[in-house]
């Protein structure tokens, strides 16, 4: 039995993998879509959410599968609440690329560009980073590396600030461009939100390695 259901544990586990590694694609390529105006990037994020959203089903499937004939306990049931739990997050980071790409093809792209500020790919580099770091201490079990995505989230806020402050300064200075710099806040607002669901993601690492809630608790 307790062979039957780690094998299963490791399945459900290989799709999180799977669906974490398409995630962090529409990362990019919606950056990409955003830096070099690329509709064409822009395209393989709108068909990668089909696969997000099938794989998002097919984690919660088995995983019910799993609960209902084997009724885990302790360590196996907080990797399969962990599970379900990531596979949230994952579909809401997925949703995040999409948001970027719809402002970008169906907004930014229609007006006059607007001078691209380095910290909106540094927070696209880091929220990239901390998904991958995030998803590497899910399959390793790993709490170390879930505790250094957590302290990422600062660097990831700082720089969201910064975009905002920026932005204000050049729509006072150019208010012709008004919609344009608005776009930009949604996306670094779009790219914060990515890195708060690595974050929890994290904590869920933390949660199944041992077994503690640290939500709402200081690291």
């Amino acid at each position: 039995m307790k062979r039957q259901i780690q094998e299963e544990i490791n399945q459900l586990k290989a799709k999180i993998l799977h669906m974490g590694g398409v995630a962090e694609d529409m990362i990019r390529f919606s950056m990409k879509c955003f830096t070099e105006r690329e509709t064409g990037a822009g395209d393989r994020v709108f068909r990668s959410e089909e696969e997000v959203n099938r794989l998002q089903i097919e984690v919660d499937e088995l995983a019910c599968r799993i609960l209902a004939l084997y009724q885990p306990e302790a360590s196996d049931l907080r990797a399969i609440l962990a599970a379900m739990k990531i596979n949230s997050e994952l579909e809401r980071v997925a949703d995040q690329a999409v948001n970027i790409t719809q402002t970008c093809t169906y907004h930014l792209f229609k007006e006059v560009p607007v001078k691209t500020m380095m910290e909106i790919p540094r927070m696209a580099a880091i929220a990239q980073e901390m998904i991958k770091n995030s998803l590497d201490a899910f399959s390793r079990s790993d709490v170390e590396l879930a505790q250094d995505v957590l302290k990422k989230d600062e660097e990831e806020d700082t720089l969201k600030s910064k975009v905002l402050s920026e932005v204000i300064g050049m729509i006072r200075r150019q208010p012709s461009q008004t919609n344009q710099l608005v776009d930009l806040i949604l996306i670094s607002r779009n790219l914060e939100k990515i890195g708060d669901h690595a974050t929890n993601i994290a904590e869920d690492v933390i949660f199944m390695v041992l077994g503690k809630d640290i939500r709402h608790h200081a690291q």
